[in-house]
Order: structure tokens, then C-alpha cells, then sequence
């Protein structure tokens, strides 16, 4: 049973180092269900035109009966299925066989519409309620969305046209959301067309993302590929993600609601992936990141054909930390700007926040990375009453394209570096020592030791 094999990873909960035995190295085994129903036996129609809404949410609902006989599959064979947002159960596996299609409806109405997240206090695109993914789950334990490369389209352009045009009644819907749950699995998918998020799972533990592979068009406005909020001991590994806006985002709240409801991103590992990010950030942490984001691993990673690499994005009122950042064999390509940390980002739900709620990025280690063609290595923006502290950088080599009007740009941030060209910014070029904060953190991984300790 799924809980059982995954028991391993709940350790990683009190880890005070990330190293080779961490959150992705412990995945386990997924065993089969001893049920199996398919979408057909409940008047499913794969011909892309019959809407399947009331066959998902029936299907489901039978299914809810061997949660404890060690739970069951649906099975989506292959076909075009059409439907709107429909909940998944505990203890069941949503399996999409190849060729087997699930798209989202155009039509808005066959979308739920639901209260916002606590740690948002509202939409985060209108204020009021939001439509709900795709596919939801909410205090789930043990459910699997997977399948033999299956796919889902959300079929997102009347959502972007809406958003383009601000004629939103809600913010828009994510395609897979899983809410206040464990034991989560999403794995070998392809995910097309979000209107908004692709894979969002907020409030969650344990939740592993593998062997995924999510495109939107480079023009689909604020479109995102996997979003882990408010969410612990994550691994995300072996997925292809290419998007409008940003691959990759770490978040965990907005501003006094995030500060209130106090859930952190922590224990996050994200391995092997490739990620193209066409107006945003390949990778990203915040903005929304008023529960704070720490302890968070990213290896072997290629970034191409994006505004911006690494990208971490706060401002006052935000409250929070992002800190216990270790980010390192990164091979970079076509990037406008290969780093970025900014205290100057994003707007507010209300009048409500605290101004004096100054957010805090420390303890950002950048290693063993390569890059070309980049217009600017790093643009650096602290804030003057918090600055960013304890970035350290090491052993980075980046080919800068000719066009670039500077190469580092820095205020309010300190830190260290060695071996990184171009040069950084003085405040940058503290040469460390065994008395500096990053000491611990790199030294072992400059004399070929894999482990990285987090302080």
C-alpha cells in the first residue's frame, strides 16, 4: 500500500541536511491496486465532444468503497475525454493509458468555483473565490494521478483570452491541484495547456512529481509548471517543463495571510529536469513566500531559451524568509539574465498588509554552473532595511553575450564568492574563509564530496 512504502520520506521532515539519501533518493515502489474499474463502465464517451463530468465524479464515488480493501484504480483508456472539474478520493490511482486524453471544457460553467486559499485571502488574479483545478483533491491520503505517458490539455486559450482582456469573474483554474493531503503522486504525464497552474500542490507532505513532461505556448500569459506551496518534503525529478511565465515556482502565501496561516516550503528536491521559461523564471522562488521557503536542494538541472534562470522574488509587507538555498550543476543556455534576487516584486491582495513586514533571503549558495550566451550574469536588489545576506557563490563560468549593458548589478546584498566569471559585484566578492557562513555549506562539495549540509 501506497502509505506504507512511502513511510520512508516522512523522515525527511526533521533532516538537517540534504545529501545522496535525500527526499528523491527514498522514493519508493508504487505496488497496483487490487481494483480496477474503467471510465467506460460508467458512460464515458472518448470522442472529444461528450462531456464526461458526472462519469469522473460517479466513477469516484464508487471507488470511495475499497479505500479500505487497499484501494483502487480508474482507468482512462485511450480516447478523448472531455470534462469538466471533477474530486479525486484517498487511496486511488487515476491511471491514463497512452493515448488517452483528458481535456478540460472551455466553458467556464462547467468549472466548480470555490473559496480561496486561506494563505491567500483571496484570488490571486480577482479578488473573491477562484474556479477549481481540473482535477482536485482535497485532505487526501495516498492518491496517485499517473499513467503510460497519458496526457492532459486544459485546453487554456479561452482562459488566457479571458485574463489578456480582464473580463475574469474568478481567478483562473490550475490543472492538477492537490490541497491539504499526503502521500501524493503525479508521474508519467503530459500536461498541455494549463489556464493557469499546472501542478499545484499546496498545504501538502510527502509529494513526489516524476517523469513529467508540461509545455504552454511562450505567449500563454502567467502560465506555470509545477508550484509546490505551503509544502513539504517534495521531489521533483526527470521532467521536461517548458511554460510562459515560470517552470518551476516555490511559494507559500501572500503577504498577511501567509504570515497568518504560517505553512512553510521546506525539504524540496528537485533533480534532472529541464526547464524553459519564456517571460519568467525558469526557476523561481516567490513572491508569494510569506510562510517562508528553506531547505530546498536543485542538481542537475539545464536551463534554456528564458528571461531569467534563478530567480528569487520578495518585497516588503511579504514578512517571511527564503533561506537554506543549495543550487549547483547547472548548465545554462539562451538566458537573458542567469541570476536574479530582488526585494522589489509583486503587488499586495489589500490595503491590510503590514509595511513594516520586511522579508528575509539569506543562505543562498550558487555552485558549479555553467552558461552561454547570457545578456547579464546577476542582478542583485536588496532591501535597504533587510538586505539579502550570505550569498555565496562558487566555481560559475558564464559567457556573456555582446549586446549586455553590464554584467552584475547589486544593492543592499552581501556575500561571498570564488571562481565565478564574469567577476561579480564587489559586495559579492568577499573571498570566504572557515569563519564564513557558506564555509561549511561548499567546502565539502569543492574537495568531490556530494553532500551538502545545510546550515
Amino acid at each position: 500500500m501506497l502509505v506504507a512504502l512511502l513511510l520512508l520520506l516522512l523522515a525527511l521532515s526533521n533532516a538537517v541536511s540534504i545529501n545522496g539519501d535525500g527526499t528523491c533518493d527514498s522514493i519508493p515502489t508504487l505496488d497496483p491496486r487490487p481494483h480496477s474499474v474503467s471510465i467506460r463502465e460508467f458512460g464515458a464517451v472518448g470522442d472529444g465532444k461528450t462531456l464526461n463530468t458526472i462519469a469522473f465524479q460517479n466513477a469516484i464515488f464508487y471507488l470511495k468503497s475499497f479505500a479500505d480493501k487497499g484501494g483502487a484504480q480508474l482507468y482512462v483508456p485511450p480516447g478523448k475525454w472531455l470534462t469538466g472539474s471533477f474530486n479525486l478520493t484517498s487511496h486511488l490511482t487515476l491511471f491514463l493509458e497512452k493515448g488517452a486524453v483528458i481535456i478540460g471544457s472551455q466553458d467556464p460553467s462547467y468549472w466548480d468555483v470555490v473559496a480561496p486559499l486561506p494563505s491567500y485571502g483571496r484570488g490571486t488574479e480577482v479578488p473573491g473565490g477562484r474556479y477549481q483545478s481540473l482535477i482536485n483533491g482535497y485532505k487526501l491520503e495516498d492518491v496517485v494521478v499517473t499513467g503510460n505517458n497519458g496526457t492532459i490539455d486544459g485546453m487554456g486559450m479561452v482562459w488566457w483570452d479571458k485574463f489578456s482582456s480582464h473580463s475574469l469573474n474568478y481567478s483562473r483554474p490550475h490543472l492538477v491541484e492537490i490541497v491539504a493531503s499526503e502521500y501524493v503522486v503525479v508521474s508519467n504525464l503530459t500536461i498541455l495547456n494549463a489556464p493557469a497552474y499546472s501542478i499545484h500542490p499546496v498545504y501538502c507532505s510527502n509529494v513526489i512529481i516524476q517523469n513529467i513532461s508540461i509545455s504552454a505556448p511562450p505567449d500563454s500569459p502567467y502560465t506555470v509548471g509545477i508550484v509546490p506551496d505551503s509544502s513539504d518534503n517534495v521531489c521533483i525529478e526527470d521532467c521536461i517543463i517548458i511554460m510562459g511565465f515560470d517552470a518551476i515556482a516555490l511559494k507559500s502565501g501572500w503577504d498577511e495571510y501567509g504570515i497568518a496561516y504560517g505553512r512553510p516550503t521546506k525539504n524540496v528536491h528537485i533533480r534532472n529536469v529541464y526547464l524553459e521559461a519564456s517571460s519568467g523564471s525558469t526557476l523561481a522562488f516567490g513572491s508569494d513566500m510569506s510562510g517562508g521557503i528553506s531547505n530546498v536542494l536543485v542538481e542537475h538541472v539545464h536551463l534554456h531559451n528564458s528571461h531569467s534562470g534563478i530567480e528569487f522574488r520578495t518585497t516588503k509587507g511579504r514578512g517571511g524568509y527564503i533561506r537554506e538555498i543549495f543550487i549547483s550543476n547547472v548548465e545554462m543556455e539562451n538566458i537573458y539574465k542567469a541570476f536574479s534576487a530582488t526585494g522589489h516584486c509583486g503587488s499586495h491582495p489589500d490595503d491590510k498588509f503590514d509595511p513594516h513586514a520586511l522579508p528575509q533571503l539569506d543562505h543562498i549558495t550558487l555552485q558549479d554552473m555553467t552558461g552561454k550566451n547570457i545578456t547579464i550574469a546577476g542582478n542583485f536588489s536588496g532591501i535597504l532595511e533587510s538586505p539579502f545576506t550570505d550569498i555565496c557563490l562558487s566555481n560559475i563560468s558564464l559567457s556573456i553575450n555582446p549586446v549586455s549593458p553590464f554584467s552584475w548589478e547589486c544593492s543592499n546584498v552581501s556575500g561571498y564568492s570564488v571562481s565565478v566569471l564574469p567577476e561579480p559585484c564587489p559586495n559579492l566578492n568577499s573571498s570566504w574563509n572557515s569563519s564564513s557562513s557558506c564555509f561549511t555549506l561548499i567546502s565539502s562539495n569543492i574537495h568531490g564530496n556530494s553532500k551538502a549540509s545545510v546550515l
